[in-house]
């Protein structure tokens, strides 16, 4: 089975912020008495982060070499600017399901080849489907580059589908999606969630797919969709690791450069105003031993592309969540003793949307309520009190300490370069993430705050045990005060 990242209930801190990826602009200027007298991070930026290498073939497809050269391995990776966000009506699943087809083999390489040649070769492969992007990558030793580039252009181009195989796979990802999501009550609430807070977005609809539409997906819908997207054009090709752009350049010309490039449409992404409502969703089920709650909101439109807001969010995240020191944490988890976690996320992976969450699980014995009156109150506090000199220096080593560790991992620099190109960021933004990290001022992290930390409208998610009948279970969802 096809495995894709995990799309978790609780949105993720900020991609570039998760992975490593950085963000900075002119160094910081310290007060007199620095914050620290430790060697600092922030007191020695590096002049990026990857430090890739770029070229583009006559036929649109763009080439990135990332430099790694602590062992002779490469990551190579091809993603198409296309995801379930540009799944047809009705046809809800289709990127996902075209997504596991492409192993269904070609006339070059029959079915279950690929991922046979790959293991034969002492290498690791796979796939995953996003809301904008569809990804293939495998791991080899790097004299197995340029077998890797000759499977992936001929899949590119020359995919063949047996009937018989499309219906068994529609099985699979129909099974899959009972496993991963209705067996999974806290998928299940996400759902829900993102159905109401992206309402009137591609996102609303979950990348799996609604089963509905899956039991209904064809061989005919699955070729429509691959001869519309899958396309060199349309596609950009990572490969990291010990190489460099003179040794990737003439196998990319090789077996990429041939394809021919077509017409492929703009992808459609709805500017959707946030809801203008609260409201309240409440699922209960028998698997749930402890409740959690989930409370989602839409960030200003500012935050969704590289700037002041979108850094300073990334670090407000950090200073709130960012770990066993993080205010939220120390506070609640620590101290108090009222939760089992307590987390603010971002979930920045989506092109102009911006979606901010707080969760968390009560410590055993304490009611929800308890905890999410707890949580008010140091949302209050902190946007009263603000934060401190050394509050926000930790958050920005952690922050880019985070961009340091991203670079022990070979695949993650791709995953990096593919999400952030995706939305709409350049190579330059990646490079320069440290820099701009650095250059986030209190006064821009609390402003920020003041604007995300207590939305006027929003969705909040109770997920709760069946026997746990509690007054939020009967809340009914209400709505205030239509936005004009």
């Amino acid at each position: 089975m096809r495995q894709r990242p995990p799309q978790p209930f609780l949105p993720l801190r900020p991609l570039l912020f998760c992975l490593g990826g950085f963000v900075l602009a002119a160094p910081p200027v310290w007060a007199e008495n620095p914050p620290t007298t430790r060697p600092a991070l922030q007191q020695n930026l590096p002049d990026g982060v990857f430090y890739p290498k770029s070229f583009t073939l006559e036929n649109g497809l763009q080439v990135i070499v990332i430099p790694m050269n602590r062992a002779p391995v490469v990551n190579h990776m091809i993603w198409y600017r296309v995801g379930a966000a540009d799944d047809p009506r009705g046809k809800s699943g289709i990127a996902h399901f075209l997504e596991h087809l492409m192993f269904k083999g070609t006339p070059k390489v029959p079915d279950g080849q690929f991922s046979k040649i790959v293991a034969r070769l002492g290498g690791e492969e796979n796939a995953f489907t996003s809301y904008d992007i569809t990804a293939f990558f495998q791991s080899v030793p790097k004299e197995y580059l340029g077998k890797m580039m000759e499977m992936e252009a001929d899949r590119m181009v020359n995919l063949t589908l047996d009937p018989q195989v499309v219906l068994s796979e529609r099985d699979v990802i129909r099974a899959e999606r009972g496993q991963t999501i209705d067996q999974k009550p806290n998928r299940r609430l996400g759902e829900m969630m993102d159905a109401a807070l992206l309402a009137g977005t591609p996102y609303a609809t979950p990348v799996i797919g609604w089963d509905k539409d899956m039991a209904g997906l064809s061989r005919e819908d699955a070729l429509a969709f691959y001869q519309r997207w899958y396309a060199p054009n349309n596609a950009t090709l990572i490969v990291a690791g010990d190489v460099t752009l003179d040794e990737v350049r003439p196998l990319a010309e090789k077996y990429y450069g041939p394809l021919i490039s077509r017409t492929v449409p703009d992808p459609i992404r709805h500017d959707n105003p946030p809801p203008a409502f609260k409201t309240t969703i409440t699922l209960r089920d028998e698997q749930l031993k402890d409740p959690i709650f989930i409370r989602a909101s839409i960030a200003p439109d500012s935050v969704d592309k590289p700037g002041n807001e979108y850094y300073a969010l990334g670090i407000l995240g950090e200073i709130l969540s960012g770990g066993k020191s993080s205010v939220l944490y120390r506070r609640l988890v620590q101290e108090e003793r009222l939760a089992n976690f307590i987390d603010f996320s971002i979930n920045d992976n989506l092109i102009g949307v911006t979606e901010i969450s707080f969760s968390g699980e009560p410590a055993t014995g304490v009611p929800i309520e308890k905890l999410e009156a707890a949580l008010n109150r140091e949302i209050d506090a902190f946007l009263k009190k603000g934060i401190s000199d050394q509050e926000l220096f930790d958050a920005k080593e952690r922050s880019l300490a985070s961009a340091i560790y991203a670079r022990d991992s070979l695949s993650a620099p791709s995953r990096v370069f593919a999400f952030a190109l995706s939305q709409g960021n350049s190579i330059e933004d990646i490079e320069q993430w440290p820099r701009r990290v650095a250059a986030v001022t209190k006064e821009q992290v609390i402003a920020i705050a003041h604007q995300v930390l207590k939305p006027e409208y929003g969705i909040t998610g109770y997920l709760l045990p069946t026997a746990d009948a509690k007054k939020t279970d009967a809340k009914p969802s209400t709505t205030k005060g239509m936005k004009k």
